[in-house]
């Protein structure tokens, strides 16, 4: 078996390491095992980062959507219960935009989500 030699696979390989790991403290950013370790800590983050990002801002829209609703005189729930039974299908980011840049435009939305609100308990009392 031939013998190998590592010289440009290796240090091609530390050196993308390190480049990834430029700024961090102290050795960190000098020492190979220390950098690869911190590299890799940190592009976990990363991932778990990237799973949050979708859940925090579907909080952050359900926040802004019920401040509105609360204005409009209603809760969130049946905000977006009134808006199934109306057939709107808008998303909660549109709705959450909606709510903060077009305030009558949210209005009307609200209108059409306790007009519809009322038609189903209106037709399960008569049943």
């Amino acid at each position: 078996m031939p013998r190998v030699k590592r010289g440009t696979k290796r240090s091609d390989r530390r050196k993308k390491i390190l480049k990834r790991a430029s700024g961090y403290f102290l050795t960190k950013s000098k020492l190979y095992q220390a950098a690869q370790e911190a590299v890799e800590r940190g592009l976990k983050f990363a991932y778990i980062g990237r799973k949050q990002k979708k859940r925090q801002f579907r909080s952050l829209w359900i926040v802004r959507i019920n401040a509105a609703c609360r204005l409009n005189g209603m809760s969130y729930s049946t905000f977006i219960s009134g808006l199934k039974k109306a057939g709107v299908e808008l998303d909660r980011k549109v709705l959450a935009d909606i709510a903060v840049n077009d305030a009558a435009g949210f209005a009307a939305l609200a209108v059409a989500a306790k007009g519809a609100n009322d038609k189903a308990k209106s037709a399960r009392a008569a049943a």
